[in-house]
């Protein structure tokens, strides 16, 4: 792999990989992009005595090695596949990491899957949801109304403001603002547990060879809060990436909402409750994510995350057509979008 000067990180990332232990038989000849985020994380692959391992590149003062560290220790507490940690270098931001296999869950459904494994590997992933919400989340950041409600304002600010160019009137921004408080209220009142924050199809592993580890692996799990335990159940059927129908998705909320009962819990007896719940948690995090989306169009040049942005509209306008309390946001949406809709309300 090229090392030129201008990438000062890669050259000193092989220095450190030198003096990792011999042991592990690492070929640093070898090492190859593995994968990148929308945060300044890179990851690399290398060929070791055992098969291969996964560099991660995580530059401070932009990155922070240490959550991620404290949160793999606390998914494999729990048994969950989570990347073995090799090697570390907090202070450069460097981790050595065991390799849980070049496919994920997006990966398999974009090459095409059918029903039957698609549906086993996502039983297996609400499994580990469930298994995930066991691990202890004392001292995590906590998901509270205060960081909810600052997170709604990305919608307006990048969303809203910057991608749609629309400047909204008083009338409907005191509109979205009660509904924004309602959201962030009901959301931060449901019961808290240990919160990946992307539980989704690009960082679920399908593992199918013994040395990468149980179905799924489980990545990019260092942003882990204290929050609603509806918030990776809407991640995961509300993938921003992966367009799933609304039968599939009740299919799956069902599923989970009958295994985190049997498993002992906290989420409401009656599945309605839980549904609505979950709902409004998706609503929250897809408006969000329509922020976030076009901030990293716009501010950080990548645009590839404007392909989903419509996908990711789509489910909000699902949630926010269905209850009366979410007209002031559907009238923005129809402003954003251009059209009228005429909706009926359900509940």
């Amino acid at each position: 792999m090229s090392t030129s000067s201008s990438d000062s990180r890669m050259t000193r990332l092989l220095e450190w990989i030198q003096t990792c232990p011999s042991s592990l038989g690492l070929d640093p000849a070898s090492i190859a992009p593995a994968s990148s985020d929308a945060s300044f994380r890179r990851y690399f692959r290398i060929n070791a005595a055992q098969g291969t391992l996964v560099v991660m590149d995580a530059p401070p003062p932009q990155e922070d090695c240490k959550p991620f560290v404290d949160v793999a220790q606390r998914l494999s507490t729990v048994g969950l596949n989570v990347p073995r940690i090799l090697a570390q270098d907090l202070t450069q931001g460097f981790l050595l990491l065991s390799d849980l296999g070049p496919t994920t869950y997006y990966d398999c459904i974009q090459a095409g899957l059918d029903d039957a494994t698609l549906q086993k590997i996502y039983r297996e992933a609400l499994a580990a949801l469930v298994q995930m919400q066991s691990a202890s989340a004392a001292g995590l950041p906590v998901y509270d109304v205060a960081r909810l409600k600052d997170e709604l304002g990305l919608f307006v600010e990048w969303y809203v403001t910057v991608h749609c160019k629309v400047t909204l009137s008083p009338e409907a921004l005191k509109g979205l603002d009660q509904v924004f408080d309602l959201l962030a209220n009901r959301n931060a009142a449901q019961p808290r547990v240990l919160v990946h924050r992307d539980f989704h199809s690009p960082n679920l592993m399908r593992c199918e060879r013994p040395e990468h580890g149980a179905n799924p692996g489980i990545l990019d799990f260092q942003d882990a809060v204290s929050g609603p335990i509806t918030y990776d159940l809407a991640s995961l059927v509300m993938d921003a990436r992966t367009t799933w129908e609304e039968p599939q998705q009740l299919d799956w909320a069902i599923r989970y909402w009958e295994l985190a009962r049997k498993h002992g819990l906290p989420v409401p007896t009656d599945f309605a409750d839980f549904h609505q719940d979950y709902e409004w948690m998706g609503l929250q995090r897809n408006l969000r994510i329509l922020g976030v989306f076009a901030r990293l169009n716009h501010r950080d040049g990548k645009s590839g995350y404007l392909a989903h942005i419509p996908r990711v509209n789509q489910y909000v306008r699902q949630v926010a057509g269905r209850y009366l309390a979410f007209k002031p946001l559907l009238r923005v949406l129809d402003e954003l979008d251009q059209v009228q809709t005429k909706v009926g309300y359900t509940f």
